[in-house]
């Protein structure tokens, strides 16, 4: 069993991020100068039984080594780092044959410690030649140090151009997704959301590693509910979906993109009524993108919109303005969740940061951020009239902060209430 085998080697190119994550290694160490740095990938997750979750690596670990395997450890010290890492089973170990995780013939064929090296120009060692760090000097594991986590986090703030590349590929794939599950509308409204979760879900694995979130497919009044992702509902005439998706590429950079849909591709006079103020509000949340304005500069215009639409529809109890002071917020019942949040390799991404720098902060010119505002009203909410209440709208799009304002790296998709219905009256 152990004899007559062949060797062959992986088609591992040196990885477009290795002289970035060098980099990014190299700053991470300026903050940390005396001390050393353990940043693990992570290992597999039981789903059932004998069988594991698709493995998906912490994020700072990918970020720092460009390193996708699982069991590995980043070590920093010193100003030198090594990658220790999990590779290929030897052929002449019972690994090779017996290890449901690990073995060539069971989970396929896993590159070498010099594969793995080269590709991202990293020294490799075995993971079983991980020290105990049992010495005098300082370890900070980013599993427990919440100062180290903070750091990677701020670090990770401002997207380069190569960043940037990967989120507008993650958005574009997103998009393709979008207009797949559109073209299946017909089967759409035979299976209802579980289709439209499968459609865009079937995107994802062709042209990226997974999606970067559960999908939300969520028809009529399941659109209330801000994160539904049991995609189990129905797809019914004369009702809206929202659907809140992204792919997570091959390199883990996440789009996180929504839409609202007339189920019957035209909107009701009172649909998009409230379409179109949600829009308005999104289009003036972009609007206040740029460098040098708080963060919450798009929150703060989404909402001065909503406030004023909900006080014209005579929803609220006080004047807009008074709605709006922070004492109040009672428009906030309908509106539900904040306007943006940071976007990268997590689809919530740097959340560990600073809250003086994010969200109390300023933005910069590189960051990426989403721009989401909606409206809500529930089905057994009795402040609103009755052919209000089970309807739920969300518009969100990708933010990219520039040198003189911004550029939206999910344009693609159609966001006013005419091009959405001729963008799905031609897709159909």
């Amino acid at each position: 069993m152990r004899q007559g085998w062949g060797d062959r080697r992986l088609d591992m190119p040196r990885h477009p991020v290795a002289d970035l994550a060098a980099m990014r290694r190299a700053r991470l160490t300026e903050a940390f100068p005396e001390d050393r740095l353990v940043l693990p990938a992570g290992t597999y997750k039981v789903r059932a039984n004998d069988t594991d979750y698709r493995f998906r690596p912490d994020t700072a670990h990918t970020y720092f080594s460009g390193n996708q395997t699982s069991d590995a450890v980043l070590v920093i010290e010193d100003g030198e780092s090594v990658l220790y890492a999990r590779p290929r089973s030897e052929r002449d170990t019972d690994e090779f044959f017996r290890d449901r995780q690990y073995g060539e013939l069971w989970a396929g064929r896993r590159p070498s410690a010099q594969e793995i090296s080269d590709s991202l120009g990293i020294e490799v060692r075995h993971v079983k030649d991980l020290p105990s760090f049992d010495d005098d000097r300082k370890t900070r594991d980013i599993t427990k140090d919440e100062d180290l986590a903070r750091v990677a986090d701020e670090l990770r703030l401002v997207k380069d151009d190569w960043e940037v590349g990967e989120l507008q590929q993650a958005c574009d794939i997103t998009t393709l997704g979008f207009e797949d599950s559109v073209r299946e509308w017909d089967r759409v409204l035979e299976f209802g959301e579980r289709w439209i979760e499968g459609t865009f879900f079937r995107r994802a694995r062709a042209m990226g590693n997974d999606i970067g979130y559960d999908s939300i497919c969520a028809g009529g009044s399941h659109a209330t509910t801000l994160h539904w992702i049991d995609n189990t509902g129905s797809i019914e005439p004369g009702k809206l979906v929202l659907l809140d998706m992204g792919v997570e590429g091959r390199n883990l950079y996440t789009a996180d993109v929504t839409r609202t849909l007339p189920v019957d591709g035209t909107f009701t006079p009172l649909q998009r009524e409230l379409y179109d103020l949600v829009h308005a509000a999104q289009q003036a949340g972009i609007d206040a993108v740029r460098p040098g304005v708080p963060f919450l500069a798009a929150h703060n215009a989404a909402m001065e919109v909503l406030a004023h639409g909900l006080a014209d529809m005579s929803l609220l109890p006080v004047p807009a303005e008074e709605a709006l002071d922070p004492e109040s917020k009672v428009y906030a019942r309908w509106t539900l969740h904040g306007t943006s949040h940071m976007l990268g390799m997590d689809v919530h991404d740097c959340g560990r940061a600073s809250a003086d720098i994010y969200p109390k902060g300023d933005l910069a010119e590189g960051m990426v951020l989403t721009v989401e505002p909606g409206l809500y009203f529930q089905e057994d909410d009795l402040l609103v009239p009755e052919e209000l209440r089970g309807i739920g709208i969300r518009i969100e799009d990708d933010i990219l902060v520039t040198a003189d304002g911004n550029r939206n790296l999910s344009a693609a998709l159609p966001r006013t209430s005419a091009d959405v219905e001729e963008w799905m009256g031609r897709l159909r």
